[in-house]
């Protein structure tokens, strides 16, 4: 099995993300070789603002350079994760737990690949997401793609 381009920056940039307090949230590459485009997700509690971005813009291009598939002309976009994050990991799913979430699974589960709902964590080996009152649990091995939706009623809630 072949890891993506994007699977093994997110091995490289992971520790170093963590030993400078940060929480690499995911790491996409798009565009072809001449025109490819890698941006880096990085968050961490309470959020992080531009000189974070700057900073961290600095040892993500030097851990970059040593890597032989980027080889060739790039751009390196590094931001937080924005307000609909991709969730990876299973802490991110645990953390999160309470809000709204899309999740778009890699096979059907009770006939179904994608689920919208609130999430509700993690239980052993299953996500749990609730539908229409429904507890659903589908593989977190099966989860392929996983990102908050924004509900700006909660967003208001929260800060009114």
């Amino acid at each position: 099995m072949t890891v993506s381009l994007a699977e093994e920056l997110i091995v490289l940039l992971e520790p170093i993300a963590a030993s400078n307090g940060l929480d690499l949230v995911t790491v996409e590459v798009v565009g072809g070789a001449r025109s490819r485009i890698v941006r880096v997700f990085l968050d961490r509690d309470g959020g992080i603002d531009i000189d974070t971005i700057t900073d961290a813009n600095a040892w993500i291009s030097d851990a970059l350079d040593g890597v032989e598939r980027l080889a060739g002309p790039f751009t390196l976009e590094v931001s937080s994760p924005g307000i609909e994050r991709v969730l990876r990991k299973p802490s991110d799913f645990e953390r999160f737990a309470g809000r709204s979430v899309h999740v778009h699974l890699a096979r059907p589960v009770e006939g179904r690949s994608r689920f919208f709902g609130r999430l509700v964590g993690l239980e052993g080996e299953d996500l749990i997401v609730e539908i229409d009152g429904q507890e659903r649990r589908v593989p977190f091995a099966e989860v392929e793609k996983a990102r908050l939706k924004a509900d700006f009623g909660e967003v208001a809630g929260r800060n009114g």
